[in-house]
């Protein structure tokens, strides 16, 4: 599996807020066409697709697929929590690197509903049960799933390593900056950090509303095709994928006994460190990454996790101004799952929708210097990261 895969392709619609959408079939093939706009190709090009969102019937990648060409290829629909999207993306790269195919699709969508993740199965034993059990032990408060989970993380970072409200307060607020220079957003109002100390409180000392994610409809696309594709065929991508690696929990994700380790540490720095190994560079040679930010504790986390600044270095990264223009790495320039939105089945490919742009040098505004390689983190609990590193050619 040597391969080169090329980003061919890549489309994303505006998010938004639920109930303010197009029907997710509607808006997964628009994405696509999109994307093979961007591609320059036409759909009876592609050879396989892969779709992936969480909250849907079976085969409602079919008919989202169908909406943009029936050619009678294989359909793959995907299902791994939050890092769906990237999910697909994988593999997509997997059968285009292994030479199985071409030209590979991957899409991803949801459509929300307001207010908290449901449980969508009460008769059966969930997913998280273990994880369930394990944060009920460390962490002593009556919230839904997520807000308990990553803002039981963040309160383990605070208290160990001195974090404070105002660090997370200071990466919601760049999101929102950042977010205001791209029109696929759904919030593009700059907050201060204030303003978002000032917010309605969901726990008090560790989160206001704004550091949480909103629920958001959205999709977005992206093709993958051979090297020897794009030259038979006249395209010049101008992005490869240089390395992808996915990781899924060990025995120290449970037996740890500690709430950062639970909401993926071990997976998002296994994943990272191969993907560097992998491509051959290190986090010192990144200036732009985007990254699981679905609550601003995880941003703060996964700087560490990702080795973008040392074990508990994080509030100085963020107080010298490292994470955003200026900086050493821009971190989500596109406003990140807080403001730009977390469509689950979208969000990995509406990330690489960002840093194919960046690496482009397309990005307009929100366009960072200097950019040769690209760092894409996408973590779903559960659980499962994915680790893409993007380079220029």
């Amino acid at each position: 599996m040597d391969r080169e895969v090329l980003v061919a392709g890549v489309g994303m619609i505006p998010f938004a807020k639920p109930g303010s959408s197009a029907p997710y079939d509607q808006m997964g093939s628009e994405a696509i066409c999109l994307a093979l706009a961007d591609a320059g190709i036409g759909y009876d090009r592609i050879e396989q697709a892969y779709v992936g969102y969480v909250f849907g019937a079976s085969c409602a990648g079919q008919r989202t697929v169908y909406r943009a060409g029936m050619t009678g290829i294989p359909i793959v629909n995907v299902n791994n929590n939050c890092s769906t999207g990237s999910t697909a993306l994988f593999l997509a790269r997997q059968a285009v690197e292994s030479g199985a195919v071409e030209c590979a699709l991957a899409v991803g969508f949801e459509e929300m509903e307001p207010g908290a993740l449901p449980s969508m199965f009460s008769n059966r034993v969930s997913p998280f049960a273990d994880f369930d059990r394990e944060c009920d032990a460390l962490v002593d408060v009556d919230l839904p799933l997520a807000l308990r989970y990553f803002g039981g993380a963040g309160k383990a970072h605070m208290e160990r390593y001195g974090t404070t409200l105002e660090d997370f307060a200071k990466v919601r607020a760049k999101a929102s900056r950042h977010a205001a220079c791209n029109p696929l957003s759904v919030f593009r109002n700059v907050m201060t950090v204030e303003e978002v100390l000032d917010a309605p409180v969901i726990w008090p000392g560790v989160m206001t509303k704004p550091m949480a994610c909103p629920p958001t409809c959205g999709a977005a696309a992206t093709l993958l095709v051979s090297r020897d594709f794009a030259q038979r065929n006249g395209l010049v991508p101008g992005v490869r994928i240089a390395a992808q690696t996915m990781s899924t929990d060990r025995p120290v994700t449970l037996e740890a006994h500690d709430m950062i380790e639970l909401v993926g540490k071990d997976m998002a720095k296994r994943a990272s460190r191969e993907a560097y190994e992998s491509a051959g560079v290190g986090p010192e040679d990144f200036r732009v990454v985007e990254l699981h930010d679905c609550f601003a504790h995880n941003e703060v986390i996964t700087y560490e996790n990702l080795d973008l600044c040392p074990e508990g270095g994080a509030s100085q990264f963020i107080a010298d101004g490292d994470n955003t223009y200026g900086g050493r790495v821009v971190t989500n320039p596109s406003g990140g799952l807080l403001s730009k939105g977390h469509p689950l089945g979208a969000t990995g490919l509406a990330q690489c929708h960002e840093l194919t742009h960046q690496l482009r040098g397309t990005a307009g505004p929100r366009q960072v210097e200097n950019v040769r390689h690209a760092l894409q983190h996408n973590l779903g609990l559960g659980g499962a990261c994915v680790v893409t590193i993007y380079e220029r050619t």
